[in-house]
């Protein structure tokens, strides 16, 4: 991803761009900063902090791919995305499906619902930092979860997919591009 944004990114410096490559010059840094921002939290054992930053990562790639698929959205984006006009992540993973011609499998809401009860501190999210105190039971980690490869291994399953879905909205919105 890194080497194919050093290819793209400088080939929208100083040339017209379209509303949607204005928007995606915007959101593909965002999400591969939140992607690194991941990585370097699960190096140093901050799962719980890397799980929360997960959702926001879905988001973005989720905008764009979105934008790609109802490119007449675009004009929502120019207006501020704003909360009541813009649909929200759970809404546009059912428009997603729908535009693919699939009944939804999995509603948009349920795709949602465990990242936004780890986002908001629902008490559903407790699992998420729960670690071994020893013979003390269970407790609440509030630095590193170095015990917890199964926690490890879930956040990577999940972010995997959606850094695939930033690098090919990269080649959707600057086709013309040299790949890396």
């Amino acid at each position: 991803m890194m080497e194919q944004n050093a290819v793209t990114a400088p080939t929208s410096h100083g040339r017209q761009l379209t509303d949607h490559q204005r928007m995606a010059c915007q959101v593909i840094p965002q999400a591969i900063s939140i992607t690194l921002s991941i990585r370097e939290l699960i190096r140093q054992g901050y799962l719980f902090g890397a799980h929360v930053l997960l959702r926001a990562l879905v988001e973005r790639a989720a905008i764009l791919l979105y934008l790609h698929l109802y490119p007449e959205e675009i004009d929502r984006w120019n207006r501020g995305w704003h909360q009541q006009d813009a649909p929200g992540l759970a809404k546009m993973f059912d428009a997603i499906q729908t535009k693919q011609q699939r009944d939804p499998t999995v509603r948009g809401r349920d795709l949602t619902a465990s990242m936004n009860s780890l986002l908001h501190a629902k008490p559903d999210s407790a699992p998420w930092n729960l670690v071994s105190m020893g013979e003390k039971g269970l407790g609440h980690a509030v630095s590193k979860i170095l015990n917890r490869p199964e926690l490890c291994d879930d956040l990577c399953a999940n972010v995997i997919p959606w850094v695939a879905v930033v690098q090919s909205m990269m080649a959707a919105y600057f086709p013309h591009e040299p790949a890396a």
